[in-house]
């Protein structure tokens, strides 16, 4: 069948877990319900933390900040439905509904691959040239590489679309997936897939592999940079100052290259077992992020306490005047 034929589907279908037993969809529906309220509520405190405390605003921080709204509408796009679809067994998608979900699971994840570029640059500069840092990273340096990822993020996704929207989609309209992304989608379609999912997967690798490419380069220099410190106390604190990131970057980079990989050169998993790991890739970082820059970044942790403090003090004066 030609590229050009009708297409039959109208809608799809998002079975989520193909091998879950109905007895556990409450049970399902809760735990993500729960990923989303911890990712948002946790997302949210450090957008507030931001907006109340003009010690945070600086590069780095500003860095953080689009990472926090990449998170947040990342969550937004994907969790809600899934939840639905296991809370209260409504699971279709309209046919455009899904192709604009699956466009913008693609553009906010290569936002994150391209706000985790301009993180590790951050750190590089601030480590390896610390005396240029103040001249060669402003607050409005970042603000322009930071709008230029969320502008070149929708060349590739955009371009995902286009190609597999018109492809005709006759037969099974199940997306063995807790969301519609480019393999779900495709793998549907009543026609040779290789020859759009190669064009993807290029594309998929210059989003996560360019990024990552300079990050492994400035983590390596940052290394060497650090080894040339003479006190031992001195290594360990510069090292404190990337240890979140790189966190941040390992729980982003490392399974996502895996399910690529993997998926183009024919290694094969069970059905439900790649959806976790997809799943956990795409839905526990935006959960964790939260924590890791409360407890790994100096200003945050301070802004945190110090908003914590202020929400005691008036209780403690308020018993005071009672007793």
């Amino acid at each position: 069948m030609s590229a050009g034929n009708h297409s039959f589907v109208t809608e799809f279908v998002i079975v989520g877990f193909p091998g879950l037993q109905p007895e556990f969809y409450g049970l399902a529906s809760t735990v993500l319900f729960l990923v989303y309220f911890c990712t948002a509520v946790g997302n949210v405190v450090i957008l507030v933390l931001f907006a109340t405390d003009q010690d945070l605003h600086k590069p780095m921080y500003f860095v953080i900040l689009h990472l926090v709204v990449s998170d947040i509408l990342f969550s937004t796009t994907t969790l809600p439905k899934i939840i639905a679809r296991y809370w209260f067994h409504t699971g279709a998608i309209s046919f455009t509904g899904c192709f604009v979900q699956m466009y913008l699971v693609h553009y906010f994840g290569t936002v994150n691959s391209y706000i985790l570029f301009i993180m590790a640059l951050d750190r590089y500069v601030s480590i390896c040239f610390p005396l240029r840092y103040p001249m060669i990273i402003k607050n409005s340096t970042i603000h322009i590489l930071s709008t230029t990822a969320w502008i070149v993020a929708k060349a590739g996704p955009l371009m995902m679309v286009i190609r597999a929207y018109p492809l005709p989609y006759c037969d099974s309209n199940k997306i063995m997936q807790c969301y519609c992304d480019h393999i779900a989608i495709t793998t549907l379609a009543c026609t040779d897939r290789a020859t759009y999912s190669f064009p993807a997967f290029v594309v998929a690798m210059v989003a996560l592999l360019g990024p990552l490419a300079f990050i492994i380069f400035s983590y390596c220099s940052i290394i060497v940079a650090v080894l040339k410190i003479a006190s031992t106390q001195g290594r360990l604190k510069t090292l404190s100052t990337c240890s979140g990131q790189l966190i941040i970057i390992a729980l982003y980079y490392l399974p996502r290259c895996f399910i690529y990989l993997s998926s183009n050169i024919g290694i094969r998993f069970s059905t439900d077992l790649r959806i976790v790991i997809i799943m956990l890739y795409s839905l526990l970082p935006p959960m964790i992020n939260p924590l890791i820059y409360s407890f790994k970044t100096k200003y945050i942790k301070q802004s945190l306490m110090k908003t914590f403090k202020r929400s005691t003090d008036p209780q403690k004066e308020s018993v005071s005047a009672v007793s």
